[in-house]
């Protein structure tokens, strides 16, 4: 059994403006329960004795204590009032981080695999950042609408999360001054240097950020 100490910090302060809904899109129903719920499930399941942390706008936290109650969620994880970017709440949510290692999640990749998650922080026995990926299907054209050019796809790679890390790399990282650079936390850690391992995502573990996201994975719940 793996004794290491593990803190799971799931991003969930987006307010869905792209969906168009009323309501941010974690708390949208996939299925039968809402999107955060799945998320926080598969995590709980991977590791029932890591520390798990959701950063949520404050004003949203009485409407998701009313969810966990509604569908009777009893799993235990800390509320962290997120920042202005997603950079500032993964700050807000380190300082309370007290494991070993440490992996970020997307709220709304609700059908990440248990097994991508294992694949993440086994890697880190080799490498202080992992990120899982998937290899680019599409042909990829790099420029413009006016003037572009093909580029050879076997080079690049969807980004996906978990992305995993040893916690002193990570906090280490998140001590730096925010640039529109960081895109997620590999950007973070590479910027001071440390090249990220990768490792093989799972194809259902879609960020949901359209109506047709939410759509394709409630067909693949059925």
């Amino acid at each position: 059994m793996n004794s290491v100490k593990r803190s799971i910090i799931i991003t969930a302060g987006g307010l869905g403006k792209r969906m168009q809904t009323e309501i941010p899109k974690q708390f949208l129903l996939l299925g039968n329960k809402p999107v955060l719920i799945h998320t926080l499930e598969r995590f709980h399941a991977f590791d029932p004795d890591a520390q798990i942390l959701i950063t949520l706008p404050s004003d949203w936290f009485s409407y998701w204590e009313n969810l966990l109650a509604d569908y009777q969620i009893k799993i235990p994880h800390q509320l962290i009032d997120g920042g202005q970017e997603r950079f500032h709440s993964i700050q807000n949510a380190l300082a309370f981080c007290t494991g070993d290692q440490i992996a970020v999640h997307d709220g709304v990749r609700p059908l990440v695999s248990i097994e991508t998650i294992e694949r993440c922080f086994a890697a880190l026995n080799n490498a202080v950042a992992v990120v899982p990926v998937l290899p680019a299907k599409d042909s990829i054209r790099k420029g413009t609408f006016e003037k572009s050019c093909s580029v050879n796809r076997t080079e690049y790679f969807l980004v996906h999360t978990p992305q995993c890390f040893a916690t002193s790399t990570l906090k280490q990282a998140y001590e730096q001054s925010f640039t529109n650079v960081f895109t997620d936390d590999a950007s973070v850690v590479e910027s001071m240097g440390v090249e990220p391992l990768l490792v093989l995502s799972n194809e259902e573990n879609v960020k949901i950020t359209s109506q047709l996201d939410l759509q394709l994975l409630n067909a693949l719940l059925k």
